[in-house]
């Protein structure tokens, strides 16, 4: 029998990466023997830091972790797009009711574009429950809004956002 090795992506748009994301990049890299961190453009959104700034960023708080890649992606589904880079699973996080309903039916979707691909859902540590890039993002601004991001963002992010609200 031969072994193929687990090969997972995990995708966002990470504007930014928060500490529940380096939660499920860590334990992601725990149990496969290799994971693609993807981030997904979308060009109806608008994001805080561009493409380049974003994937910086997320490899600043990996350096670590060898076995995860920094890639990006567009114009393709999910489940397409990890077909194409030899993946068979992909990683999603569940903070809560909302997400699992949501996650759910993107799953059901997934498996009717390729049952090839598994999905794998981690649901992160309560600490991390109710931590997004939007509510970390409408935090800055307000007075002293630098320590309470502190405690949901990895030190370069926070650095990068601190510099990013000084230029504004």
């Amino acid at each position: 029998m031969t072994y193929l090795p687990k090969i997972a992506v995990y995708a966002g748009s990470f504007d930014p990466i928060t500490n529940g994301h380096l939660w499920m990049i860590e334990q992601s890299c725990k149990i496969f023997d290799k994971l693609i961190v993807a981030i997904g453009e979308n060009a109806n959104k608008t994001y805080t830091f561009r493409l380049e700034e974003r994937m910086e960023l997320i490899r600043s708080t990996i350096t670590r972790l060898s076995n995860v890649e920094v890639t990006n992606f567009k114009n393709l589904f999910l489940v397409d797009y990890a077909k194409s880079i030899g993946a068979n699973f992909i990683v999603r996080g569940i903070r809560n009711y909302t997400d699992y309903d949501y996650e759910k039916s993107i799953r059901h979707i997934n498996s009717d574009l390729s049952n090839e691909i598994t999905t794998v859902f981690l649901m992160p540590p309560r600490n991390f429950a109710e931590v997004s890039s939007s509510m970390v993002k409408g935090l800055v601004g307000s007075a002293g809004w630098e320590k309470i991001a502190k405690k949901y963002l990895p030190k370069p992010v926070l650095e990068k956002m601190i510099a990013y609200n000084h230029e504004i």
